[in-house]
């Protein structure tokens, strides 16, 4: 008889190793903006549209607690696009968008105004179907959604 010696490797070195997935190119963003300070959130406001100046749009944000956003502000990223001259100039800004900042609390008080308002509205929808509800074909208002598979 033969003595043979079997190896058996264990169980974890039998399981696949966790592989990971090349990530694969993306574009470029054109719209990538430096972090903002603590405290204030930065967007991209549009200043013109079709080579026409929206001056109603940026004076509208400027009122609203918007402040612009000057490259001059962030001297070790030299790759942030701005204005080279106009009433601009120095502001970081590409494609007919200026990148402003407000407060923390501004956004979130001007997110609560919208939320607000779309309830008002959606409450308004609602109210304005039911009252044209006939007791023979009563109305329900069912909101929920259901996912399947299969």
């Amino acid at each position: 008889m033969t003595n043979t010696k079997t190896n058996k490797t264990s169980r974890s070195k039998e399981t696949r190793e966790n592989t990971v997935r090349k990530r694969g190119w993306v574009p470029p963003s054109s719209l990538q903006a430096p972090e903002p300070p603590n405290g204030f959130h930065h967007r991209w406001v549009r200043s013109e549209m079709r080579g026409q100046a929206d001056d109603k749009n940026v004076m509208g944000r400027l009122r609203s607690g918007y402040e612009f956003v000057r490259a001059d502000e962030y001297p070790d990223r030299y790759d942030l696009p701005k204005y080279e001259d106009g009433k601009y100039k120095g502001v970081i800004g590409v494609g007919g968008l200026l990148l402003m900042r407000c407060p923390i609390e501004v956004k979130e008080d001007r997110d609560e105004y919208f939320r607000n308002q779309t309830l008002g509205q959606s409450e308004s929808v609602e109210n304005d179907l039911f009252k044209d509800e006939h007791p023979s074909m009563p109305i329900s208002a069912d909101r929920q959604s259901k996912v399947t598979f299969g």
